[in-house]
């Protein structure tokens, strides 16, 4: 590949374009939620209302306020060094994937977002001291089209950060350099990105291994001649050994993957692979999809997989309810699907009264369905309460659904319901939103939020909530695999209340973040913290101690020694 010091191009098919021109139009002219299939708008498996295109929508309850204030953000997209858009045709028509993680050590959060037919671009974090204003300055990337998502992690267990980059055409691994440089590692790593249209990714470590596990996510299979409907391409597994990968494994059948989780959905210390897929091309047969490791092996009923057809395009985990289970959030055209965890396994849908269902514009006129994109949990207020953002937009045109969709911002109350406050808030834009990251940008203890836009610059929103205490813990380990990645971190208040969060690379929709870890406290001063990881067989853990940290401060927990010091 000729993408080490110039553009990276896009290979172009011998054939003009005939799947893309066929979806392009039939895309447009499909309306859904029209029945039949489950998961979807209308009503269906999922045991939710949904929303029928051309129906009016319901007037919902006035909700009642998340907090004194309510959440507040800031625009602050004049800080960027200009616009940038995620453009181009039908194959843009998903990913638009942001990256944020710290790519020169300095303990401010960088930014890396997917341009589609643009070059993809890098963002780096200028602000000059926690709680300053936010300021970004353009950093020197490889010219890079075709992008459609990022995603960070270190590879090669070196503690510098690394990006998987997806893209049509060929995807690419860049090893970080130090000081936000990166080159492509590709032949370094024995890596063969293939040429295909990738669109989710994923990574963990197994045990025994010296290599992340990669997984990437390809959608239409772009050179079959009877696509697009019915031509979803397989997906791709690399294990690697000894500082190179091998040849990937398929995971067949692929019903076009919009993302992709590695998650110990059963607290056995072994990730397996979620899959969330786009019924939109696979039609019928398909399914989301959980991908057991060892033996590498499709989930089923039997393992207490549920089965689940929707319009899959993103993926966000977070234990909501204090019991140590991570609920699923996954984003689709219509309904918006919330699956609560069961302890032991398995899941059940939310009711819809939980308010995470989202299925409409939650202000305007149109009744058509929403699109929902990346999902993202989050403590926006410090309550100690995630509270969820779901990036919102029609995919370009589409009219059966909804034109001008508002993101959402949803509050968790006291009674674990949500209540919207995009309003409120002032994030109620409505352009063709697609990947976005919360992260604290400016080190002030709350989360920004970033948000990238199909064919609409990117959006930057600082922040500004009346919000309670709060800890920020960066996780160290060991090298190879120097993120935990599969380990736990619990955090405990005096009121009993626990927090639990999983090491993870992937989910959100084609980007993620690399970042300490960001707990909301309440009215807490104090805090108690622990690391849970994986030990050497299958439901054994290496629990370490309880121990006393204070609010309102960075710190950072090694995993290896089981320690906790403050952060620089």
């Amino acid at each position: 590949m000729a993408a080490r010091c110039g553009p990276v191009d896009v290979p172009r098919r011998a054939r003009p374009g005939r799947a893309a021109l066929i979806a392009t139009v039939v895309f447009a002219a499909l309306v859904h939620g029209t029945g039949g299939a489950t998961g979807g708008p209308g009503t269906d498996a999922l045991g939710s209302p949904g929303a029928r295109a051309g129906t009016a929508p319901e007037t919902p309850a006035e909700p009642p306020p998340t907090g004194d204030d309510g959440p507040l953000f800031l625009d602050r997209s004049a800080a960027l060094p200009g616009p940038h858009v995620y453009a181009g045709g039908w194959e843009h028509f998903v990913g638009g994937g942001v990256a944020a993680f710290d790519c020169n050590g300095d303990g401010f959060p960088d930014l890396a977002a997917a341009g589609g037919s643009n070059p993809a671009r890098l963002f780096v974090n200028a602000t000059a001291s926690p709680g300053a204003p936010l300021a970004f300055r353009a950093g020197e990337f490889p010219r890079i089209d075709g992008v459609t998502g990022l995603y960070p992690l270190d590879i090669d267990g070196d503690a510098i950060l690394d990006l998987a980059v997806l893209r049509v055409g060929a995807n690419l691994l860049l090893q970080g350099q130090g000081d936000c440089r990166f080159r492509d590692a590709g032949s370094t790593w024995g890596f063969d990105g293939s040429d295909r249209w990738t669109t989710a990714f994923a990574a963990t470590f197994e045990p025994g291994r010296d290599m992340p596990t990669l997984a990437f996510g390809n959608y239409v299979d772009r050179d079959d001649p009877e696509g697009p409907f019915g031509t979803c391409d397989v997906n791709h597994l690399y294990r690697g050994a000894g500082g190179r990968y091998a040849a990937p494994h398929d995971l067949s059948p692929g019903f076009c993957a919009l993302s992709m989780l590695f998650t110990d959905w059963r607290r056995q210390g072994r990730a397996a692979l979620r899959v969330s897929n786009d019924r939109h091309y696979y039609v019928r047969g398909g399914a989301e999809q959980l991908w057991q490791m060892a033996p590498l092996r499709l989930a089923g009923p039997e393992d207490g997989w549920p089965q689940v057809s929707l319009w899959g395009m993103g993926i966000a985990s977070r234990d909501l309810d204090g019991d140590g289970w991570a609920e699923v959030m996954t984003t689709s055209m219509g309904d918006q699907l919330l699956q609560l965890a069961e302890p032991g396994g398995g899941y059940r849908n939310a009711p819809y009264e939980i308010g995470t269902y989202a299925q409409r514009p939650w202000f305007g006129d149109d009744g058509r369905p929403s699109t929902g994109w990346h999902a993202e949990f989050g403590d926006i207020d410090n309550d100690g309460r995630d509270d969820l953002f779901i990036a919102k937009g029609n995919v370009d045109q589409m009219p059966s659904n909804a034109a001008k969709d508002p993101n959402n911002l949803l509050m968790q109350r006291p009674d674990g319901r949500f209540a919207e406050a995009a309003d409120r808030a002032g994030i109620a834009t409505t352009d063709r939103s697609r990947g976005a990251a919360l992260a604290d940008l400016n080190r002030d203890g709350r989360l920004d939020l970033v948000v990238v836009n199909r064919r609409a610059p990117m959006e930057l929103w600082e922040n500004a909530t009346r919000a309670g205490h709060w800890l920020s813990v960066a996780v160290t380990a060991p090298p190879p695999n120097t993120g935990g990645l599969g380990s736990f971190v619990e955090l405990e208040t005096s009121d009993g209340r626990r927090q639990t969060r999983e090491l993870t690379v992937g989910g959100g929709h084609a980007g993620g973040a690399a970042l300490p870890l960001h707990f909301g406290l309440g009215e807490a001063r104090t805090a108690r913290l622990r690391a849970v990881r994986p030990g050497p067989r299958p439901g054994a853990w290496d629990i370490g101690p309880w121990v006393e940290v204070q609010a309102d401060a960075p710190v950072m927990l090694d995993l290896g020694k089981g320690m906790v010091r403050p952060a620089p």
